[in-house]
């Protein structure tokens, strides 16, 4: 999969930050955890996988995730049925969802990538992501 253009972009706001934010020990392993995983993951599935590398509690995930995304390391979605997915930040996310089974389909170019830029470009708001979803019923279910 090619990597969002915008990405290159988002390295930049969080390489530039000042000063570069000081990860705890399990944040980092929250994030390198992230960073192995082909598909985002609900925090308890995350704990599930990081369980077998090195024990770390349950809450210790969910913190680590909290302050993550709001350092713009860690972005999140939240399905129909309510889950919360998470994934290291590398690129923009954008889904076809539907709303009989619930299945996500990946979309892989980005219809508002110059909007996002043009914003980030006024100075008045950090952007470090950004999620665009479209819900329908896909082929199998209509």
């Amino acid at each position: 999969m090619d990597r969002d253009p915008f990405a290159k972009e988002i390295g930049a706001v969080v390489s530039t930050a000042t000063p570069p934010p000081r990860l705890t020990p399990g944040q980092q392993a929250v994030l390198a955890a992230l960073r192995q995983q082909p598909q985002p993951l609900s925090a308890q599935a995350l704990h599930g996988v990081m369980g077998t590398q090195r024990p770390i509690g349950v809450a210790t995930v969910y913190r680590a995730l909290d302050a993550l995304k709001l350092l713009g390391l860690v972005q999140h979605r939240v399905t129909l049925s309510g889950e919360t997915l998470y994934s290291a930040v590398e690129h923009d996310h954008h889904y076809l969802t539907c709303l009989q089974c619930g299945v996500s389909v990946p979309v892989e170019t980005c219809p508002v990538q110059e909007l996002a830029a043009q914003l980030q470009g006024t100075g008045s708001f950090r952007i470090y992501y950004h999620t665009l979803e479209f819900f329908g019923v896909c082929d199998r279910c209509s």
